[in-house]
Formats: structure tokens, C-alpha cells, sequence
């Protein structure tokens, strides 16, 4: 496709704020490869040729044959080496260029976003006559959050949920995982370790994200969502999507370095280095994409109506997207104590970028017969994670530290009103 329509994806970098140049060179090592390739055919072809003359010949005939075949060998494999290498560099480029971005989203990048809606009051503490406190001080007198023993066994941005902050979050988790199977969602627990080769088909970059942890010694990467195990689950193979998409929802530990945010967010557990997380994720055909897309945004919102948050979704700039969404929505509640709205959720359709890299297709069906085969779409969002603690405590406390639960999630900490 990129080769067909080239602007395209000039107006997609030009969007993303990234490197136009990148399409151009793709282009020329595109064609590079082919005349490679083409190379490499004429010569094994002329080869071949030669294998057959030389079997018949006699003689004189016969060893000046072989001085040519061997000259002919030497062509062969460096005309193969120069194959490869252009492949190779075709490759490369193509692991550079970041999905094509859905017409009509905002250009620019992390503040250019456009606000799709506002939801729910902003609570008036100051009506209420009390000052609001963090959800650290909140924690710490529900004795919910531990951040010094965290640190002192593991380090900075590492803490220990204890308590009814345990429970608070296995409850979450709970209530989020039958929403997801309300929805027609398999619940899966997943693995937190995989290969370079499923991090980077899921849109990661494996040698320069500064965000991912590495096992050097087993080559093997911890993920930063379960989103990387559920994209690597179908890989190589033809889905059967005949009866619709396949959804499931993964439950995992998350992994990420935190890298470049030095003094961002230092206190609480806003941005950690481990977190747990309840990841929808979906195969579907094209077609059906973007529906999905807006199903998994309204099963973030109802989520969030049933903690009685206020919050707002925003269509997030095509630069602030990452390698593989297309188009991202982002659910942001309202955090008192910083006067402003924070991520919770976020739900990306990331089109067929990722099924394309993993080889996962699904065969066409026309006329009632099977035909060929075509990449799938890839969607994700998230359910519950444990950032969603923040805004729970935050916005449901009480003048004297306690917390009230939101009435959705009593029955899953055995009919708990208040945290105390």
C-alpha cells in the first residue's frame, strides 16, 4: 500500500511530527531489493544453465566450462549477499515507519489533542469545607500503600499494596474482568516474558526503547502490557473470523522503566515500575475495526461510571501516538490534588500494522468459498489498572481520611461501604 500511495504516508509522518524522509528512502530501498533480486534470478538462472552444458561437455570443452561456472558461482553468491543485504535494509525501514494514523484525527503532538467529551461533576472540596489530601496521605493512614519498604527492597517507584489497598485493587480487577466477560471476553493470564521477535511485531522497538526491560542473558523482554503476549498468541497463523472478532482479556504484572521521567511523578504510585493490568484485546476483520474500536472505548467509560469518577476522553495527537495505534482515545479522570485530568484508560485500533508484522491473517470468503488470505486488525484497551487506585481514593474520601467505595465495587470487598 505504501508503495501504491506514498503521499499518504508522507501526510501520516508530516501528522506524527516524524521523518518524512523515512517513506522515500523506504521506496528507493524498495526498489534497490527488487533489482537485487532480479540480479540474483538472472545469474542462478544463467547458472543453472551452465550446470547443464557442463554435464555434457568433454574435454577442453569441459574445464573451460568449469572456469566459467566457477566465476559464475562467485556472482551468484555475491549477487545473493547484495540481495539479502537490501532486504535487510528494506527491513529495517519498514520497522522505522510507524502505522499509518486514521484520517481526521488531531496533527501535532502530546498537547494538540481535541477533547471528544466531558462526563461526570467535578466534586467542589472546598464547598465541602475541607482541604483534599493525595492518595499517598490517604494511603498511608488506611495503611494501604507501603512506598518505603517498597523502595527499600526493590528501589525507587517500586511499593507494596497491603491491606485493604490489596483487596481494593483485586476487587477492581475482579469487577473489571466480568465487565470484559459480559462482552464476549476470554479471560486470560498471561506471560510477562517473551521474545524480541513478539515485542517488536507488536510495534515495539527492541534496540532503541529506553522504557523496556531486557533479560540480556535469556534475550528475552519483560512487557509493559499483556497486550504484547495477546498480539504474539496468533501469531503465524490464519484466524477464523467468520463469526466476528475474538476478544479476550488479559490479566498481568506490567513492566516499565520509566525512563526519561526523572522527577515526574515521584510520589505515589502514579507512574511505577510495576503495576497490574486488565488489557482487552481484540482480532477483527477491517471492516469491523473501528466498531470495535468504539465498543472498547464505551466499556472504559462504564467502567468509570461505575467508580463514579468524573473524567474526559480525548482523541490523542497523531504525534503523541505510539508506533502502532492508528487512532488512540484516551479516558482521563479527574485527580483533585493535582487540579487536573490523568490517564487511567487508553484504547488504540491499531488497524492491520501489527498483524501484518506477526503474520496473523484470516481467510476472505467470496461467494461463499474461501479465497485468499489477508491481515487481521489489531485492538487494545485498557479495563482496570492499578493507577485507578489514585482517582478511588482521591475523589470518594471523607474529612476524616476515610474512603467511601464507589457502590459498583462493594459487593466485590464483601459489601465494604467505607475504607477506614
Amino acid at each position: 500500500m505504501l508503495t501504491e500511495n506514498p503521499d499518504l504516508y508522507r501526510a501520516s509522518q508530516r501528522a506524527r511530527g516524524a521523518d518524512e524522509s523515512l517513506i522515500d528512502q523506504l521506496l528507493a530501498a524498495d526498489t534497490a531489493r527488487r533489482e537485487t533480486i532480479a540480479t540474483y534470478e538472472r545469474l542462478r538462472a544463467e547458472q543453472n544453465a551452465f550446470s547443464k552444458k557442463v554435464g555434457k561437455a568433454k574435454g577442453d570443452e569441459r574445464a573451460a566450462l568449469l572456469a566459467e561456472v566457477k566465476e559464475l558461482a562467485a556472482a551468484v553468491k555475491s549477487a545473493q549477499a547484495e540481495s539479502d543485504t537490501a532486504a535487510a535494509k528494506c527491513t529495517a525501514l519498514q520497522r522505522s515507519i510507524p502505522n499509518l494514523i486514521i484520517d481526521g484525527i488531531p496533527a501535532g503532538g502530546e498537547d494538540d489533542f481535541t477533547v471528544v467529551k466531558h462526563v461526570g461533576t467535578i466534586r467542589d472540596f472546598k464547598a465541602e469545607g475541607f482541604e483534599p489530601l493525595d492518595h499517598l496521605q490517604i494511603a498511608e493512614k488506611l495503611d494501604a500503600i507501603d512506598m518505603e519498604r517498597g523502595a527499600k527492597v526493590s528501589g525507587s517507584r517500586f511499593y507494596f499494596l497491603k491491606g485493604i489497598g490489596a483487596r481494593l485493587e483485586i476487587a477492581m480487577m475482579n469487577m473489571a474482568l466480568d465487565v470484559a466477560m459480559d462482552h464476549g471476553f476470554i479471560p486470560m493470564i498471561t506471560p510477562t516474558l517473551v521474545r524480541p521477535e513478539t515485542m517488536q511485531g507488536t510495534g515495539f522497538d527492541v534496540e532503541h526503547d529506553d522504557e523496556i526491560y531486557k533479560l540480556e542473558r535469556d534475550n528475552l523482554y519483560l512487557v509493559g502490557t499483556s497486550e504484547v503476549a495477546l498480539a504474539g498468541y496468533h501469531a503465524d497463523e490464519i484466524m477464523d473470523l467468520s463469526d466476528g472478532p475474538i476478544r479476550y482479556a488479559g490479566w498481568s504484572s506490567c513492566y516499565r522503566r520509566e525512563a526519561g521521567s526523572a522527577g515526574k511523578d515521584t510520589r505515589g504510585i502514579i507512574r511505577v515500575h510495576q503495576f497490574n493490568k486488565l488489557e482487552m484485546f481484540v482480532y477483527a476483520s477491517v471492516e469491523d475495526a473501528e466498531a470495535e474500536h468504539e465498543k472498547l472505548l464505551a466499556m472504559e467509560e462504564d467502567m468509570l461510571g461505575r467508580m463514579e469518577l468524573a473524567y474526559r476522553v480525548i482523541d490523542t495527537a497523531a504525534g503523541d501516538l505510539g508506533m502502532s495505534a492508528a487512532r488512540k482515545f484516551d479516558c482521563e479522570a479527574w485527580v483533585p490534588t493535582q487540579g487536573t485530568f490523568r490517564e487511567l484508560t487508553s484504547t488504540s485500533n491499531c488497524t492491520t500494522f501489527q498483524a501484518r508484522r506477526l503474520n496473523i491473517r484470516e481467510r476472505e470468503i467470496v461467494d461463499g468459498k474461501a479465497g485468499k488470505t489477508r491481515s487481521v486488525a489489531t485492538l487494545n484497551g485498557t479495563l482496570a489498572t492499578t493507577r485507578w487506585i489514585v482517582a478511588i481514593l482521591e475523589n470518594h474520601q471523607n474529612p476524616d481520611g476515610s474512603v467511601n467505595v464507589p457502590k459498583a465495587l462493594q459487593p466485590y470487598l464483601g459489601g465494604l461501604e467505607v475504607l477506614k
